[in-house]
């Protein structure tokens, strides 16, 4: 065979391989709101980036007619592109061979590129639009998702891994993109769920429809097994660009620098006046976080999910750091088990890929009560008591107001290793919040009061004045300095910039024991 006609045939094949299962399943993929596997991995990276591997790759299996029916490139595309220049891996799953179902080969596949994103050090991103296991390839499939299950393992805490589930995510197919660090999901067309609807209605006798089961809204708001819920795919994609955009390469390099035109010495007068002088009232520290931050431009990570705590990225000078903030608008702020064990997990990664962690605190301690109690929120808590410990990235904590009780402790206090901790003038450090303490220190004084509500007013009046203010925890160095609210951004740049050399190291261990 000629040379000429050697290249046509090269290029019939892989035109073949990028037509999947054929034009009309194409056609059924677009009409159920899908693109395709191609086409995601064309939006998702830069242009003319991508460079496919084992395309020429076809089932090998022969029972139940598989021998007849064989697509090239099997039912994913993997390989490898750039995303603003920085490389990155992907597989992407084809629902439009087998319904992306996982077989011998696409396991194969997936964990040679795994495999290469482990040894380059870059960035995996998978998408998922899957029917499950090749239920004609029996244990085999089941054994192409242990291999997948390992890789993820061992992949955690050495490059970020990111998932998108597309399409339907059923079974055992889940655990992949739920050992991975942030999963995003499709609003109307993507499912995640270990047994589906009829399988729940068989067992428990539920009726439950796939968007209550395990749609984008459900497992962002309700479970908290998604991170972000988009309303198309295009929007998905370009969310993950984003979100790479705060993230290192690997857990060897830190964070990119991106130069920012906004003033790093710039005092916004807005945070002097956003406490309300009733410290029952609410606030919005979203909006503290923006006057705060460059650009005003906040990358929020779990918005639906435990909404008493804010986590996500910004940057601060250019620097890229995690945001952990209490939210005294949502339930006043309170830890419990949801929330809890939110930022613990944000806090674990922050610290796995070297992003300084800033918290702002406005605490008023744990939430009481049975469920709770029932729930484990002493082991959540101790959950996030760990996580921040356990970190050794630089930590910088401001006290906007409340820290009360254990919280004051959990909330990256200068106890647990914060490096730099500022509280402003509203910040109110105590054991627990006047009222109850009041009640509790005065009680025999307030039983034989002759006027007890009066009394307990100006108790609470006395106690706020000696204890629940700054000064005390700066008087023993437990605060660094007490700001004006408007000097935060510039004196959290300076401290980022005189920790950028920060050392810190845990005891030699095989690893900790968390209370999971």
């Amino acid at each position: 065979m000629s040379l000429d006609l050697n290249i046509k045939h090269l290029r019939e094949l892989k035109e073949e391989a990028k037509r999947g299962g054929g034009e009309d399943r194409i056609e059924a993929q677009h009409k159920r709101g899908r693109l395709t596997a191609r086409e995601r991995l064309d939006l998702l990276l830069d242009k003319g980036s991508f460079r496919e591997v084992d395309a020429f790759v076809a089932h090998r299996t022969t029972d139940f007619g598989l021998d007849e029916k064989k697509f090239l490139a099997d039912s994913v595309v993997t390989g490898w592109g750039t995303i603003n220049g920085r490389l990155v891996y992907a597989f992407s799953q084809d629902f439009t061979v087998f319904g992306g179902s996982l077989g011998e080969v696409h396991a194969e596949k997936v964990c040679k590129i795994m495999d290469m994103a482990i040894k380059s050090g870059a960035p995996l991103i998978g998408l998922n639009d899957s029917g499950g296991a090749r239920i004609q390839e029996g244990v085999v499939s089941l054994g192409g998702y242990a291999d997948i299950f390992l890789r993820n393992t061992l992949a955690s805490g050495v490059i970020p891994q990111i998932s998108a589930i597309m399409g339907p995510c059923a079974g055992g197919a889940v655990y992949s993109p739920a050992l991975t660090d942030f999963i995003f999901m499709v609003k109307n067309t993507s499912y995640m769920f270990v047994t589906g609807p009829d399988v729940v209605k068989a067992v428990t006798h539920e009726d439950v429809s796939f968007e209550e089961l395990g749609g984008a809204e459900t497992h962002n708001a309700v479970s908290g097994v998604s991170h972000f819920a988009t309303d198309n795919e295009a929007d998905c994609l370009f969310l993950i660009r984003k979100l790479l955009a705060y993230l290192p390469q690997n857990n060897m390099e830190d964070p990119p620098f991106a130069k920012s035109a906004d003033d790093p010495l710039r005092m916004d007068e807005r945070l002097d006046a956003i406490i309300p002088d009733d410290p029952s009232k609410p606030y919005d520290m979203k909006e503290v976080v923006k006057m705060i931050v460059d650009n005003a431009e906040f990358f929020e990570v779990h918005e639906h999910y435990a909404a008493n705590i804010v986590v996500g990225f910004a940057r601060l000078g250019g620097h890229s750091v995690g945001i952990v903030a209490n939210q005294p608008a949502v339930l006043a702020g309170v830890l419990d088990i949801n929330s809890s064990e939110k930022a613990a997990r944000f806090v674990r990664f922050c610290d796995c890929f070297n992003l300084p962690i800033v918290t702002f605190e406005d605490v008023p301690g744990f939430l009481p009560g049975i469920g709770q109690e029932h729930g484990g929120i002493i082991r959540s808590g101790a959950k996030l008591l760990y996580a921040y410990c356990e970190a050794t990235v630089p930590k910088i904590t401001v006290i906007t107001r409340k820290a009360y009780g254990g919280a004051y402790d959990v909330m990256s206090s200068k106890h647990i290793r914060g490096d730099v901790n500022l509280a402003w003038p509203t910040a109110e450090i105590a054991v627990m919040g006047p009222d109850g303490a009041v009640s509790i220190i005065f009680r025999k004084e307030l039983a034989e009061a002759e006027d007890p509500i009066a009394k307990k007013a100006e108790l609470v009046a006395d106690y706020r004045e000696k204890f629940s203010n700054p000064y005390v925890a700066a008087s023993r160095g437990y605060i660094d300095d007490v700001i004006e609210p408007r000097e935060t951004r510039s004196r959290l740049i300076n401290a980022l910039e005189m920790l950028e050399n920060k050392r810190d190291a845990n005891p030699a261990k095989k690893h900790g024991n968390i209370p999971l």
